[in-house]
């Protein structure tokens, strides 16, 4: 831990995550994504500057590094790589379950880490957000229902991301966002996460108030990932503020 403390002081600084995520527009995080286990091989000799280049100059305001390396072929050699090649902050993604992995993360460069809510208990939650809060990471913190939503909120997670896919079955429900997302509160960032492939697929997300989404294997796997993302960096954001408690009373009803 010492050791990458230390690197951490000589990495590339931290880039504002959560601002880069606000804009009239639907801002893209854009995935730097091999493989997967739903999907098995997508884009196998990729590599992970260039394609974060391409990305923005697409327009993506913000590079997700998967870093696993078994189910995913990432390496932290990818999030070293994007964070130098680019300027836009980049996010660790990975299975991050102990602080040790936030350091590991800051001392190449990310400027933030993903945080599954459900893989981690809520002391878990909370000592991770406290060590990404002293290594000075954003974080963006993974949901998929609202009892899910409440434990985030208790961090006071900043930056929500809301995933249409089952980690458990692996299945994307593109309905799931849309649902959850105008619960967020509109003084956080809600991140629609998965399965969005066209302007249509995003539309529903925009539409539940969105800030941003997450893409990852249709952009990865595409000959032009820079013009993909310009497609998907133009729909517009609802102009209506999102409002939990009209969200709830409606649930009610």
């Amino acid at each position: 831990m010492a050791t990458l403390k230390a690197r951490a002081a000589d990495a590339p600084p931290v880039r504002p995550f959560a601002d880069a995520l606000r804009d009239t527009h639907v801002r893209v995080i854009a995935e730097v994504k091999r493989a997967s286990p739903s999907k098995g091989p997508i884009a196998p000799e990729l590599d992970a500057a260039d394609q974060a280049r391409a990305y923005v100059r697409g327009g993506a305001a913000a590079i997700s590094v998967l870093t696993e390396p078994t189910r995913f072929g990432g390496t932290l050699a990818d999030l070293d790589a994007v964070s130098r090649a680019v300027q836009a902050p980049a996010i660790r993604k990975d299975f991050l379950v102990h602080p040790v992995q936030l350091w590991e993360a800051r001392a190449v460069g990310a400027s933030a880490v993903l945080l599954i809510v459900r893989a981690l208990s809520p002391d878990e939650l909370a000592r991770l957000m406290d060590a990404a809060s002293e290594a000075g990471l954003a974080t963006l913190v993974e949901i998929r229902d609202l009892g899910e939503l409440e434990r985030a909120l208790a961090v006071n997670a900043t930056v929500i991301g809301v995933n249409n896919r089952n980690l458990e079955t692996l299945v994307i429900d593109p309905a799931t966002a849309p649902a959850i997302i105008p619960f967020i509160p509109a003084s956080c960032i809600a991140v629609a996460e998965s399965g969005m492939r066209t302007v249509d697929d995003v539309a529903p997300a925009a539409a539940a108030g969105a800030d941003a989404i997450l893409v990852g294997s249709a952009i990865s796997a595409t000959s032009d990932p820079a013009e993909n993302v310009r497609i998907l960096a133009g729909v517009s954001r609802r102009p209506l503020p999102r409002d939990a408690a009209s969200a709830r009373a409606a649930l009610a009803r």
